[in-house]
């Protein structure tokens, strides 16, 4: 498997919470090494073993924490689910195979004949496989569990009707320091009310949600500091060092923790998908280059207290600014 892709959003010099959608297959995506535009959902790389460890040992601890659903209508589960299985193995690189009724998984072994339409699993086999020992004690659930568990990202599912959008199921066992519970059912501005900054984003929701269902596919990411590689930091879930109030800034702790975040929306069934791929960077990688320190700390000095606080940076902030400033003066 190739090693996973280099995303600096923070190139601008900016931190921004905005819609930043890039059409995906057809606009450039300036935040890759080489500025190239993307056409894939689903990214399969060399950190799949610590993808699938993570999201088993969230499944075991209470799945009902990070996944669920909320009035899911039966049409906009079968067009996700298919097509989430679909291009899965699309973009797999002949990993995932899927054949309208079973998804075959080489390197978990995992052979699911899943039912698209009523959502559920009606058979998994196993068999040996690089990964089989991780999964070997998990037992998914439904049709949205295999497929979650067989992809390194987290998957929801967007709704609308007459009464306006609301976030029909999830299954994220990789959030950021927010409990997937809080959102389920709930329309976008409520999901996003808890984002410091988010006002005029929420402000154009309507434009928004119709833009992502009827005129997608798009890309967004998003950012932030993060003092462990971790990538399960669900509220209930055990704590570590990161946002840990005796946690001091160590720049050779510390990480970049990029979202690449996709919306595919099907118009058909009136809602879409969102999927959110956390990708983690050792902050000396990430920075590696003068510009680029230069360019971080720059886009975290344009945030506001409540941006700091809300990122986790509040005790973190100045020696991190100073490490960065230390790095932007390095000769090239």
């Amino acid at each position: 498997m190739r090693p996973p892709v280099m995303y600096r959003p923070f190139a601008s010099g900016r931190y921004e919470v905005a819609a930043g959608l890039y059409r995906l297959g057809v606009q450039p995506i300036p935040w890759r090494e080489d500025g190239a535009a993307e056409h894939h959902t689903f990214a399969l790389d060399n950190t799949f073993s610590q993808f699938v460890a993570s999201k088993v040992a969230a499944h075991r601890r209470a799945l009902h924490e990070y996944a669920g659903e909320a009035n899911l209508r039966p049409a906009l589960r079968e067009a996700a689910l298919s097509f989430i299985a679909r291009t899965l193995a699309a973009d797999s690189g002949g990993a995932i195979t899927w054949d309208g009724a079973y998804l075959h998984h080489a390197p978990l072994g995992w052979t699911a004949r899943l039912d698209v339409v009523r959502g559920t699993v009606e058979g998994l086999t196993r068999a040996p496989a690089p990964h089989a020992a991780l999964v070997e004690d998990t037992r998914p659930v439904n049709a949205l569990d295999v497929l979650g568990l067989c992809a390194q990202e987290d998957l929801a599912i967007i709704s609308r009707g007459e009464s306006g959008d609301w976030l029909a199921a999830t299954h994220v066992l990789s959030p950021q320091h927010w409990d997937p519970r809080d959102k389920l059912g709930r329309d976008f501005v409520a999901v996003h009310a808890p984002v410091a900054g988010s006002g005029p984003m929420n402000a154009t929701a309507p434009r928004l949600v119709d833009a992502v269902i009827t005129r997608g596919p798009f890309v967004r990411f998003a950012w932030g500091i993060s003092m462990t590689d971790r990538l399960d930091h669900h509220p209930a879930a055990p704590p570590d060092a990161d946002r840990h109030a005796a946690t001091t800034f160590d720049a050779a702790r510390a990480f970049v923790r990029v979202e690449r975040q996709t919306l595919t929306g099907f118009a058909d069934a009136d809602g879409a998908l969102f999927t959110i791929r956390p990708y983690t960077y050792p902050l000396t990688a990430a920075v590696r280059e003068p510009a680029q320190a230069r360019a971080l700390a720059a886009a975290i000095r344009t945030m506001t207290p409540e941006q700091v606080a809300y990122k986790g940076l509040s005790g973190l902030r100045h020696d991190l600014l100073t490490w960065l400033d230390g790095r932007a003066q390095t000769p090239a």
